[in-house]
C-alpha cells in the first residue's frame, strides 16, 4: 500500500491528519506538481485526473478522492470513529463534513486557483471569479461562526472528518489571505483547538 501525496494539497493533508488521528502509517510518495509529476503517463495511469491524493492498494487496487481514501481506512480501523458513533451521528458528520467541502473548502480553493500566483500558465485565470468566492468563503466563516456557539466540535460532540475539512479548507485559504476574523469568537476557539491538536501538522 501507498500513498501519492502532495505536502502542500489541501485535500491530501485531510487524508494525512485523518491517518494521524487513527495512529495508522502508510508509505508515502511525494508527487511534485511544480515539475509536472501528476500529468505524467505513469501517474495519469493512476489517476487520469491528474490529482491527489492517490491511495494504491497492494493489490494495485487505486483509490481517489480525499473522503473515500478516509472512509476506506475508518473502516479498517474503526477508532477512533472520525465518521460518527450511531446511525444519526454518521448523518450529522456527513451533512457538516459535506458543508464544509461546499461552503469553506471549495470557495478557498476558486479563490486561491484564480487569484494565486501558483497558478499563473497553468489554468486560466478568472481574478472576479475568485473575489467572488474570497467574499463567500468570510460569509461562510461568519455563518459558522453562528453555529458553533456552545459547541466544541462542528459535526457532534467529538472531532471528526468534518472539522477535518473545515481544517484544510481554512488553512488553504491562508495562502490567499482568507482568515479568520478575530471578532468571530466561536471559529476562533474552534481554531485553536483543532490547531493544538498533535495530528494539526501531519
Amino acid at each position: 500500500m501507498k500513498l501519492y501525496d502532495l505536502s502542500a494539497g489541501a485535500n491530501p493533508r485531510r487524508v494525512r491528519i485523518f491517518l494521524a488521528e487513527k495512529g495508522v502509517e502508510v508509505p508515502k510518495v511525494e508527487v511534485d506538481m511544480m515539475k509536472g509529476e501528476n500529468q505524467t503517463p505513469e501517474f495519469l495511469a493512476l489517476n487520469p485526473l491528474g490529482r491527489l491524493p492517490v491511495l494504491e492498494l497492494d493489490d494495485g487496487t487505486i483509490l481517489t478522492e480525499s473522503v473515500a481514501i478516509c472512509r476506506y481506512f475508518e473502516e479498517l480501523h474503526p477508532e477512533p470513529p472520525l465518521f460518527g458513533r450511531t446511525a444519526l451521528e454518521r448523518a450529522q458528520v456527513e451533512m457538516w463534513n459535506r458543508r464544509m467541502e461546499l461552503e469553506i473548502m471549495v470557495p478557498a480553493a476558486m479563490t486561491f486557483q484564480h487569484t494565486h500566483d501558483f497558478w499563473k500558465g497553468r489554468l486560466e485565470q478568472v481574478p472576479a471569479w475568485g473575489e467572488q468566492c474570497r467574499d463567500k468563503v468570510m460569509e461562510r466563516f461568519a455563518w459558522l461562526d453562528s453555529e458553533l456557539a456552545g459547541r466544541e466540535f462542528i459535526a457532534t460532540a467529538d472531532y471528526t472528518v468534518a472539522d477535518i475539512t473545515a481544517q484544510c479548507g481554512i488553512l488553504l485559504g491562508k495562502a490567499v489571505g482568507l482568515r479568520v476574523p478575530e471578532s468571530l469568537a466561536n471559529l476562533t476557539a474552534w481554531w485553536e483547538r483543532v490547531a493544538a491538536r498533535p495530528t494539526a501538522r501531519a
